[in-house]
């Protein structure tokens, strides 16, 4: 890359993802030592409307259509986001140039100070516990019926204001664990729901890197920072997301490992109540992961790789696209369906109040 040429990284102006960003930049300027980057902080959709649960909003892209829109108009080279917020299908033009190695990816619970519990368990009936997510509280209301869901917005910061307000509505919070470390408030999380319990987003926990498709430079720059293990567990869950035609309106979720070759992925959908739900799990070994390939021109679910065996991808996609179809033969889409339109009746029901 020329070194009197100025880098502009994209991002959004939350502290969580300031520190993201941050992370992404220290790892860049440690390996172009001669390069300049400038950070373009800007909000999104997402993060100006705080009112409504995300399931509400009926917008997609509701963390990334902003970011987008400036890497298009080339303000920005790259856009670092939470893997989990982008689409499975990304606008023209557009690609996943690096994946980074994963945080925990599993969901934390932080009970209010309030209180001596340590865990959803020990919380008694008709507690409250806070989540924007329709993923975790399918789960959650599945496995802990005495507790109440109660829709919580904002970025963490403002959550955990909330949840600590003396008189607040919260009794504990559900929360990316990975986003709580990042902030370094690992302290405060008093639980961490293991798989078998709540099984995480799509994505969860992983830093993704969007630029143009087109652009070699930028490319080969963050090829650098690809974690080869994280990179093909977000191939097979996106793909696992974007053949059930999921989103934030929909309970969907994930499990994923790769270990001596072979990845590993377990799925599942669940209706709004957590009544129904329908999950499975599947496996596929994989030949060598990395090397140099050379190979920036296929795309899978998104992702572009130079240093990553496109065998290993396409078979990582197929792995999660298998599995879907596995659910949808069960009766996964009926599920799919009943839920999206117990959304959309949610969500009329705000637009006339």
């Amino acid at each position: 890359m020329d070194p009197s040429s100025s880098v502009k990284v994209g991002t959004r102006k939350s502290q969580l993802a300031m520190t993201q960003t941050e992370f992404v930049v220290g790892l860049l300027q440690k390996q172009e030592l001669s390069v300049a980057f400038k950070i373009v902080p800007m909000s999104t959709v997402g993060d100006h409307i705080l009112d409504q649960p995300l399931s509400q909003i009926g917008e997609k892209s509701l963390f990334t259509k902003e970011l987008e829109v400036a890497l298009e108009k080339k303000e920005v080279d790259f856009v670092v986001h939470s893997s989990k917020d982008l689409p499975t299908t990304l606008p023209d033009g557009m690609v996943i140039a690096a994946i980074l190695e994963r945080e925990d990816p599993r969901d934390s619970v932080i009970v209010s100070s309030r209180h001596s519990f340590k865990s959803i368990s020990e919380l008694p009936p008709a507690s409250v516990v806070g989540t924007s997510s329709l993923r975790r509280s399918a789960q959650l209301i599945q496995k802990y019926p005495h507790i109440i869901i109660k829709d919580v917005r904002g970025n963490l910061n403002t959550r955990l204001k909330k949840l600590d307000a003396p008189e607040g509505p919260y009794d504990a919070l559900v929360l990316a664990a990975a986003g709580v470390k990042r902030m370094g408030w690992q302290n405060r999380i008093t639980q961490v729901l293991d798989p078998s319990v709540c099984m995480y987003a799509i994505g969860q926990g992983a830093l993704a890197i969007e630029c143009r498709e087109g652009d070699k430079e930028t490319i080969e720059l963050l090829s650098h920072l690809y974690h080869a293990e994280t990179a093909l567990r977000c191939v097979a869950e996106r793909s696992f997301l974007r053949t059930l035609e999921g989103g934030c309106s929909v309970p969907v979720a994930v499990c994923s490992s790769l270990d001596n070759q072979v990845l590993q992925l377990e799925g599942g959908v669940w209706s709004l109540d957590g009544a129904e739900s329908i999950t499975g799990e599947s496996s596929i070994e994989l030949p060598t992961l990395q090397g140099n390939f050379c190979d920036i021109n296929s795309v899978f679910v998104g992702v572009v790789s130079s240093i990553i065996n496109p065998e290993c991808m396409k078979l990582a996609e197929k792995l999660g696209a298998g599995l879907a179809q596995n659910l949808i033969q069960k009766g996964a889409m009926d599920i799919l369906r009943k839920a999206r339109a117990d959304t959309d009746l949610k969500k009329n029901a705000v637009v006339k109040q």
